[in-house]
């Protein structure tokens, strides 16, 4: 996975109205944290960092004070209806280091014939991996599989690297039959109409 590089610069204001002119700005408030240190509030530049984390788990290379950071995004909180990107907390991380990560589950070829329906149960996968090589996702093969079947977390293949953090006898996956609906009884004729 390729580092992204930002440039950050330390906050010095704190509050909603520090936020709101931060955002007005077009920067994002965001804190870093993790080893032990304090956390340092940082602001961003708001469009770099939305193209940023566009990849899940993108790895980011920061510049504080002259100094560089790595760091993992850890929480990401938006504008419900803009969408736009309010606060990020970040996490710091070192070359070599195992992190726990979600990671997306994709699935490829077709269930048997008959109706069937593919219900995630989850959609993603707690994984252990190195801070610089993170996966994207992880594809499962559902091809012909069959209503009552399902996948677990321990039968999902993981790339090289990773291995399973979460639940292994999770399901993630199943397949269920489809119901066909019942026909609805006209009980609402005459409704409306004054007798």
């Amino acid at each position: 996975m390729a580092e992204i590089k930002l440039a950050a610069q330390v906050r010095t204001e704190f509050g909603k109205g520090a936020a709101r002119r931060a955002r007005r700005a077009h920067q994002v408030p965001a804190v870093v944290y993790g080893h032990g240190a304090e956390p340092v509030h940082i602001t961003l530049p708001g469009h770099e960092l939305l193209l940023a984390l566009r990849t899940a788990n993108v790895l980011i290379g920061l510049e504080i004070d002259g100094k560089d950071a790595l760091v993992i995004p850890k929480a990401v909180q938006r504008n419900p209806l803009k969408g736009d990107i309010e606060h990020v907390d970040l996490l710091t991380v070192k070359r070599g280091e195992k992190v726990n990560v979600e990671i997306a589950v994709q699935v490829e070829g077709d269930l048997a014939p008959g109706g069937n329906l593919l219900e995630y149960v989850q959609n993603t996968l707690l994984v252990e991996a190195e801070a610089t090589h993170i996966p994207e996702s992880v594809t499962v093969s559902v091809q012909g599989l069959d209503a009552g079947a399902s996948v677990l977390a321990k039968d999902i293949p993981l790339p090289k690297g990773s291995v399973l953090a979460g639940d292994e006898d999770a399901i993630v996956l199943q397949v269920v039959a489809a119901q066909a609906e019942e026909p609805a009884a006209d009980s609402a004729e005459g409704e409306g109409e004054e007798g």
